[in-house]
């Protein structure tokens, strides 16, 4: 129990011991370490782990003479400002199979690979720390190949970041103890930057010379030696004159300094000649009143009749305002439309137009096409013999053959509009059969817009 309580002191006091100082490398200002290739001096007690492990204190740990001796190489490279990663290759003479034999007298080498990872209380760029190691090692020990755990800690020396001072021990638990035993090991090791250069800390500067303090009279920021307006608080960019608009114009430059402008118009806004809101640099009628949507202009009247084009229904025929820009339909024109639907006929009872409505039909046709911009009302009418809906079917089949017959003969369709009235608006009396036939008619009226 004593040889357990004394490996445990051993631990505590290298790691604390490292822990206590803490006065930062101030030559040193990375907080990382860079890569170190180091040499290390080891020795290993193998008695140590009896001991640690005896229940009766017959072991004991090793005095110097009895230990095996060793060398071994180190790759180390800072991964945090606390955690390092290290590689060890070392070599350890002990009789290794001999000792597993007992036989005696007889010296091995064991050659090692120990990869680990080191873990600091403070930053690297303390001149004095501990660290806590652990990892995973093997190696070939005469003719086998054995592994184990280190586990322990130690002291680095930080010199300036470029040289180290590594003191180590740990407590090698093994994974193939017919190899090779568990055991202590201690190792003392010295390591140099390779790495990437430290920086070096600037000198201080020298002092100042004590000059006067240069003016700036009208404390706007901008020295007296610059500033075009001295007396007056202005802005750096306008070399300390003011700009009350803000426009980018010194005041004294700006032809209307409250008011934001341009530089081409001497500080002043775009200019509106013709005053309809629309600035003379987009207005292409710029002494004209008009009207955004024209782009300034006012609204165009295509056909000149008077009547601009949005109120105009036919903007390029030229009308009069009474009949919306449209020209007026003659009474003759209107009478002779009167006149052929008057001898528009069909068969009883039917849509079907008759031969003798042939020649008012084409005088219709010659009537459209001769004034393009006339459109015709088609209006169906029927006696009040049978029901209303069937009056009203009729009315509309009537007023559709009508305009079928107009289409083909190359009337567009769109001018042509169809309404079916039934037996709604009689102009005879429908008691008597010469009042009925009169009812059942077809209505034309031109419209031209």
């Amino acid at each position: 129990m004593k040889q357990k309580l004394k490996l445990i002191l051993i631990f505590a006091v290298i790691f604390s011991s490292g822990a206590i100082a803490q006065k930062r490398n101030l030559s040193y200002p990375s907080n990382k370490k860079t890569q170190l290739f180091g040499i290390h001096f080891n020795v290993g007690d193998f008695n140590a782990a009896k001991a640690f492990s005896a229940s009766d204190n017959t072991g004991s740990v090793s005095t110097v003479k009895d230990m095996a001796l060793g060398m071994g190489l180190s790759y180390w490279k800072g991964i945090t400002p606390k955690i390092d990663f290290s590689l060890k290759l070392n070599g350890m003479f002990y009789d290794y199979s001999a000792k597993q034999y007992g036989q005696t007298g007889k010296t091995e080498i064991g050659i090692e690979l120990e990869p680990t990872i080191n873990v600091r209380l403070l930053n690297d760029d303390n001149i004095w720390n501990g660290f806590l190691t652990t990892g995973l090692g093997g190696g070939l020990y005469t003719n086998h190949i054995g592994s184990y755990v280190p586990l322990g800690g130690g002291i680095q020396f930080n010199g300036k970041g470029l040289t180290y001072l590594f003191i180590q021990a740990a407590y090698r638990a093994s994974l193939t103890k017919k190899v090779i035993p568990d055991h202590l090991f201690y190792s003392l090791g010295l390591a140099q930057s390779f790495g990437e250069d430290k920086p070096k800390m600037p000198p201080p500067p020298p002092p100042l010379p004590v000059v006067e303090a240069p003016k700036d009279r009208d404390g706007d920021g901008v020295l007296d030696v610059d500033d075009k307006c001295p007396d007056v608080k202005g802005l750096a960019s306008l070399q300390g004159c003011p700009d009350q608009d803000g426009d980018g114009i010194a005041d004294a430059e700006d032809k209307c300094p409250t008011i934001p402008g341009l530089a081409k118009y001497n500080g002043c806004p775009i200019p509106d000649t013709d005053k309809d809101g629309i600035n003379d640099e987009e207005d292409k009628c710029p002494t004209t009143p008009g009207f955004a949507r024209y782009n300034g202009c006012p609204i165009p009247d295509t056909d000149g009749d008077g009547v601009n084009d949005e109120e105009d229904k036919c903007p390029t025929v030229p009308g009069v305002a009474s009949n919306a820009g449209c020209p007026e339909i003659k009474k003759d024109v209107i009478e002779k439309v009167n006149v052929a639907a008057k001898n528009i006929f069909f068969q009883t009872g039917s849509n079907k137009l008759l031969a003798k409505s042939n020649a008012a039909m084409n005088n219709i046709v010659k009537l459209l096409a001769d004034n393009p911009s006339y459109m015709v009302e088609i209006g169906g009418h029927t006696d009040n013999t049978g029901t209303a809906a069937k009056n009203q079917a009729l009315s509309e089949a009537r007023g559709n053959a009508v305009k079928d017959y107009l289409v083909k003969k190359g009337v567009d369709a769109s001018r042509i509009n169809v309404t079916g009235y039934g037996p709604d608006k009689p102009i005879a009396d429908n008691k008597t059969a010469a009042g009925r036939a009169k009812n059942r008619r077809v209505e034309l009226e031109l419209k031209n817009n």
